[in-house]
């Protein structure tokens, strides 16, 4: 019975020490999580304070709603083309950086950042298409910009053809660069924006991009602008109102499912010929032009920035197709 007895108690302490030793580490394991995420924070946060002093300002600010809206200006000719950017383009001033230096020996050149994006303020309006829509011609109206050809890229398909039927003595023509269509959109679920709100906030999502492939590295920039670019990148992305435009883009996309443009409006559109997720998107962009008394689509072999690497293509077949229409 005693020897029993001693072999319980040494169970029991051997039972105890393991537990002890596994509660060790996995105590040491969340102490680990913790100094790493704190670190991870507080370097975030002092690259964000070095980041902005480092920020060369470009372009003018616009007075919108009581808030600032960056917009750039360049070139001198006698129409003037608006381009609009795509979904969560962190500096579109920047990015449409070669295709501003091909449209602007001939066009006056109009970059509208809208907020949210590039050196513009954030604001606490919903991103609809209606607010979206309003302050970009807000913008332009304080500028006295009254015709123009409307450039858009990526979702600015869908806001630009909100913006062509409630402007249409303002809008010359409509450009799509790679631009969305209605009928092509997925919902995103409020808890992958969730976690992608608090990966910003722990400033992972920095160290996702650190260790990440530079998406900048090969794109025709010089480096001083590929720096500036990734500035704005890390202080723009995944911020309050980029998260509240994925949260309205179904939304947005169904109400612009019966919209259409406006017939005697000119559109050309310049897409991708092979998109990587669906085979419906030549299909839906000639079916946006086919009642049109001047649409074309035209192809490249290229990717969704189509602007980045196709501008000297683009303005030189913009240029033609404006010239048959006139």
């Amino acid at each position: 019975m005693i020897h029993q007895a001693e072999l319980k108690t040494r169970n029991k302490t051997r039972t105890n020490k393991v537990r002890n030793m596994i509660l060790k580490v996995i105590g040491a394991i969340l102490i680990a999580i913790v100094l790493f995420l704190g670190i991870v924070y507080i370097v975030n946060i002092l690259c964000n304070q070095l980041e902005s002093k480092r920020l060369e300002p470009y372009g003018q600010h616009v007075a919108v709603d009581g808030k600032n809206m960056n917009v750039l200006i360049q070139g001198t000719g006698e129409e003037t083309v608006v381009l609009l950017p795509g979904l969560a383009t962190a500096a579109p001033a920047l990015d449409f950086k070669p295709l501003i230096e091909e449209l602007s020996p001939f066009y006056k050149v109009v970059v509208v950042e809208p907020f949210g994006y590039g050196l513009s303020d954030v604001t606490e309006k919903e991103r609809t298409t209606e607010n979206i829509v309003r302050e970009i011609h807000d913008a332009l109206q304080s500028l006295n910009i009254e015709r123009y050809i409307l450039m858009g890229h990526s979702i600015s398909g869908v806001y630009g053809l909100d913006y062509v039927n409630k402007y249409k003595n303002e809008v010359i023509a409509f450009v799509g660069l790679d631009s969305s269509v209605p009928t092509l959109t997925e919902k995103i679920e409020s808890s992958q924006l969730e976690m992608v709100k608090w990966l910003k906030k722990l400033g992972l999502s920095r160290l996702a991009m650190k260790l990440g492939t530079d998406p900048l590295a090969a794109l025709p920039y010089d480096d001083g602008t590929k720096e500036q670019m990734r500035i704005l990148m890390h202080k723009n992305m995944f911020n309050s109102n980029i998260i509240n435009e994925v949260e309205h883009m179904y939304s947005n996309f169904k109400a612009a499912e019966s919209i259409s443009f406006p017939k005697n409006l000119p559109i050309i559109f310049f897409i991708q010929a092979n998109h990587p997720v669906t085979d419906r998107w030549v299909p839906e962009h000639e079916a946006q032009v086919k009642n049109s008394v001047h649409g074309k689509v035209m192809l490249f072999e290229a990717d969704h920035y189509i602007h980045r690497t196709k501008a000297k293509e683009i303005v030189e077949n913009l240029r033609k197709f404006m010239k048959e229409i006139n």
